[in-house]
């Protein structure tokens, strides 16, 4: 196999998701709702800024709802970076499940939330996406804006939970089945790093945090 020439420097991106939010404290879905971050949401985005900063990125991408912005904008200011905003990198639409607890969309919707716990992708609330969805225009968006990353360089994409996931799922290769059993969900205000090498992307870091870490209830998507 011929040397890679960008080897001796690889592309790194790191895939963030956004500090707690009002809906994940009180344990509702909020999908593409544009709930605000809580207290301790501001809290993680704050101490996130800079530990991100730290890896060097040279721009950062983010989704358009607010919670994204705002967690992204704390990075892209620590690192005196561009904050460059994109839609397709918005949660997965939740459909009818969108503003009601696990407790109701259990109750109302039974048999899709059992299929998608056996990890069936069926659309998400009646009129929500799938995963295959979201992987679609994640995938669309991440080729787009790797295109710009030169040798060495980091990108930051500021995220959420579900479409997080799919990014990295779709940038390692796994399907997202697998994706969720090995990777699991990507805590508030968590990053993972990858790292390019030969023969693809690899995961270098899972679930990093500045600290100030809490469940979330809502998961998985």
């Amino acid at each position: 196999m011929s040397p890679n020439p960008g080897a001796a420097a690889p592309r790194r991106v790191v895939v963030l998701r956004h500090g707690q939010t009002t809906h994940n404290a009180a344990g509702i879905w909020q999908g593409q709702l544009d709930s605000p971050l809580s207290e301790l949401g501001e809290a993680q985005a704050a101490a996130a800024g800079p530990a991100v900063a730290a890896l060097g990125p040279v721009r950062v991408v983010t989704s358009d709802l607010a919670r994204a912005r705002r967690t992204g904008a704390a990075v892209a200011s620590a690192a005196g970076v561009p904050l460059v905003e994109d839609a397709r990198l918005r949660e997965i639409h939740a459909g009818g499940w969108q503003g009601l607890t696990n407790a109701e969309v259990a109750a109302g919707w039974p048999d899709e939330r059992a299929a998608v716990l056996r990890g069936e992708d069926v659309p998400r609330g009646g009129d929500g996406e799938t995963m295959a969805d979201v992987v679609a225009r994640v995938a669309e968006a991440a080729t787009e804006h790797l295109e710009a990353l030169g040798p060495g360089e980091c990108l930051v994409l500021s995220t959420h939970g579900a479409a997080g996931r799919a990014v990295v799922g779709w940038l390692v290769g796994l399907d997202q089945a697998t994706a969720w059993r090995v990777l699991g969900a990507l805590g508030n205000c968590c990053w993972g790093e990858l790292v390019e090498g030969r023969e693809g992307w690899r995961l270098r870091t899972w679930n990093t945090s500045a600290g100030l870490t809490a469940p979330d209830p809502t998961m998985p998507p």
